[in-house]
């Protein structure tokens, strides 16, 4: 009997999130993007990194459909290149800061006392700076480079998740079942990932969603300054800082990754409102 309420639970949650026109737009395109990611290799028609002198800059052709760079290397193939690297780059990001960010949220949220109080003020220390801000000021002292930017992302991403965590485990842990678990005797540890964490994920997966785009534009904005990916990496920030030096004369090398970059975040965010559409009980 339970295994038919949950099948069809999960039913009515894909039939409503189909019908929801945005977010299945979003979902479309991030499926897509993840497919170019994982096959990436087998995708690209050249050699990301193989230089041709005779052929830079040369605008799209049917040989390199988005052109070649200053060096002659094929545009697409750069790009196609890139969006595994912006992918892995927001799936660790979103990783490390909602493992790091959800444990200490539901920690603070169901101890409470000293323990809420510290992990609090320290949220509350990292909010006080913009994210960007706090980002460039992390990888400013870690040095530039494409893992020191995604721990930079990760740790300026840590205080949404947790702030959300313990805003959601403070109302869930008032429910009469947590309070019978109590009771029975079940250990901390068991209550707040077996009973309360699996009640809060509704608006964490929306939070997950929105972070993975805010991650892949805030990593290609400091690779963009020089910060994060180096060359000759392929990755979307990158090739667009090098582009911005020609863009009077090869426009492609700043619109192509561009539009990857737009793209991507665009899907996720019509995703990401879409999930909050159809799991918050408000709406």
């Amino acid at each position: 009997m339970l295994d038919n309420r949950l099948k069809q639970n999960r039913w009515e949650f894909w039939r409503r999130l189909f019908r929801h026109r945005s977010a299945t737009i979003g979902l479309v395109i991030v499926l897509g993007v993840s497919m170019v990611a994982i096959f990436a290799p087998l995708l690209v028609p050249h050699d990301p990194l193989e230089q041709n002198i005779l052929s830079a800059l040369s605008p799209p052709s049917n040989e390199h459909p988005f052109g070649t760079d200053a060096m002659g290397r094929d545009l697409l193939s750069r790009v196609i290149l890139g969006s595994r690297i912006s992918v892995t780059v927001g799936l660790v990001v979103v990783l490390i800061a909602g493992t790091t960010g959800i444990t200490s949220g539901l920690v603070a949220a169901y101890f409470e006392g000293w323990i809420d109080n510290v992990i609090s003020r320290i949220i509350d220390l990292l909010l006080a700076f913009p994210s960007f801000l706090l980002a460039l000021s992390v990888l400013t002292i870690l040095g530039p480079s494409l893992i020191n930017a995604m721990l930079a992302v990760a740790i300026a991403t840590i205080p949404s998740f947790a702030r959300v965590a313990r805003g959601a485990a403070l109302a869930e842990k008032q429910r009469d079942h947590i309070l019978a678990a109590r009771v029975l005797g079940v250990k901390d540890g068991g209550i707040i990932f077996r009973h309360i964490l699996p009640n809060t994920l509704a608006p964490l997966m929306v939070l997950a969603t929105v972070s993975l785009a805010t991650a892949i534009l805030t990593t290609a904005s400091l690779s963009f300054l020089g910060l994060g990916a180096q060359p000759p990496t392929p990755e979307w920030g990158a090739i667009l800082s090098r582009g911005r030096e020609y863009m009077r004369i090869a426009w492609w090398l700043t619109v192509f990754p561009g539009l990857a970059i737009a793209i991507s975040v665009l899907a996720l965010n019509l995703l990401g409102d879409g999930l909050r559409d159809l799991l918050d009980p408000r709406l």
